[in-house]
């Protein structure tokens, strides 16, 4: 095995957080769905389905590199939100969460010397800058559109590609 059992155990943790990442977001998509926020329920799916790639992409390093992927249960997501800005608020300090949490295993791997393990979370600090970035752009339309939802809908259809 090319990482160390405790390197083993934190992927093995970060697989979950990235997999409830994504019930979170398919849980907000549901919500804007079920008020006929379209563009924002499409764009909480992709981000869902976003999050269960990160899990992925760790649960095939963990296995390139000789380690053991043990899946664990995952949380039930909130499913309910006084407002639709508390919904993406959660969003926001959700990235934020795992920002820390990526930021803990390149630690780890600084401190183990395991410089592939290192090399490979780079893209998922990279990545993070952008979800932080774009959650909290998304965080302040919703602030600007205040109770007018429809003009917060039509900033997320007018952006393009429901991620600026």
């Amino acid at each position: 095995m090319l990482i160390s059992a405790a390197m083993n155990a934190k992927l093995n943790e970060q697989i979950t957080h990235e997999m409830n990442a994504s019930q979170k977001y398919l849980a907000i998509a549901c919500t804007f769905d079920g008020l006929s926020l379209k563009r924002l329920a499409r764009r909480f799916r992709e981000q869902s389905d976003e999050e269960r790639g990160h899990a992925t992409k760790i649960l095939d390093y963990v296995l390139d590199v000789g380690g053991n992927v043990t899946l664990q249960a995952l949380a039930q997501p909130k499913g309910d939100y006084a407002t639709v800005l508390a919904a993406i608020e959660a969003a926001v300090e959700s990235e934020l969460t795992v920002t820390r949490q990526i930021n803990d295993l390149v630690d780890l791997a600084e401190k183990e010397k395991d410089h592939a393990t290192r090399s490979f979370l780079q893209w998922f600090v990279d990545e993070q800058v952008e979800e932080v970035s774009s959650m909290s752009h998304l965080a302040q339309l919703a602030r600007m559109a205040g109770n007018n939802l429809l003009q917060l809908e039509a900033a997320v259809a007018h952006s393009g590609d429901d991620k600026d």
